[in-house]
């Protein structure tokens, strides 16, 4: 399964590289395959795995502000292992070039 999320603080101000350092952090710490860009992160995982690190980035957030928005989208497909980087090539052989990373 792939899981693509972000978290925005609201009222906070325009500038908010320290949250997302701290959500990354937990990211990179969990141990899964994830990609970050710059309007989320995906990561690939087992359902419970991905719900479980989604809601520690957004708890781990709200503690420091006072609303969030947290914003999830999930690819479950069967029996299709490791397909944070095979959708991408995928759709490279398609056009015969490589994508911008």
């Amino acid at each position: 399964m792939l899981i693509e999320f972000s978290i925005v603080p609201i009222g906070s101000g325009s500038s908010i590289g320290d949250r997302l350092a701290e959500v990354l952090k937990i990211v990179d710490e969990s141990g899964l395959p994830y990609k970050v860009n710059p309007m989320g992160t995906v990561v690939e995982g087992e359902w419970e795995a991905l719900l479980r690190l989604v809601k520690k980035c957004h708890m781990t957030v709200l503690k420091k502000e006072e609303r969030l928005l947290t914003t999830i989208t999930i690819d479950d497909r069967k029996g299709k292992p490791e397909r944070i980087d095979r959708k991408v090539k995928s759709v490279e052989k398609r056009l015969g070039k490589s994508l911008k990373k």
